[in-house]
């Protein structure tokens, strides 16, 4: 688990968290923010925390964007949904989704980053694709029955770090400075928080 970086932004250095504080954050957290890159196990961590905490599970795929058949909903009536949504007293919400991140901090009360390395995101999607292929997997919405990955999901996966990511650390600086960000690199770290 990492609450720091070699050369940190100042979002991170005055938002880190050690172990123990973060689990400390988890026990009070009301609003509990999932982001991270496609299968970085954004909506399995943020299930279990909905279970754990007994907090309502929110997913952007699910609840936001999609409708049946795969058609995005108009960028206008997402935003209103993502605002109904955020607006609740109690949630954790998965999905990433730079373009809504100024509505989701300034309510979130924690932020968990799942970092996991490139090509382990890349085999869980590969994975995932292979194992509900043709079905709707847990935190989709209905109707939207999982595809193999193409290549332009893969290559915007591989370059997520150098592409999204600092995207996203801009909007945790300009919408979320007070909120407390955690980086989770691996499932060993998932593990070690749920344990402290």
């Amino acid at each position: 688990m990492t609450v720091a970086r070699p050369t940190p932004t100042p979002w991170l250095m005055s938002a880190s968290l050690s172990p123990a504080q973060t689990a400390s954050a988890l026990l009070t957290a009301q609003r509990v923010l999932v982001i991270g890159c496609a299968g970085a196990g954004k909506t399995t961590l943020a299930r279990r925390l909905s279970t754990r905490f007994d907090l309502p599970f929110q997913s952007l795929d699910r609840d936001a964007r999609w409708l049946p058949d795969w058609v995005a909903r108009d960028p206008e009536e997402q935003r209103a949904i993502i605002t109904r949504l955020a607006g609740a007293e109690r949630w954790v919400m998965d999905g990433t989704d730079p373009d809504s991140l100024d509505l989701r901090l300034p309510r979130a009360d924690l932020v968990l980053w799942l970092r996991v390395p490139r090509t382990t995101a890349v085999a869980r999607v590969l994975w995932r694709g292979l194992v509900h292929w043709g079905r709707v997997r847990p935190g989709m919405a209905r109707g939207c029955p999982e595809r193999l990955p193409t290549a332009s999901n893969l290559s915007a996966l591989w370059q997520y770090d150098r592409d999204q990511a600092p995207v996203i650390e801009h909007h945790l600086t300009r919408y979320g400075a007070d909120v407390p960000v955690v980086q989770l690199q691996s499932p060993v770290e998932i593990a070690q928080l749920f344990a402290t």
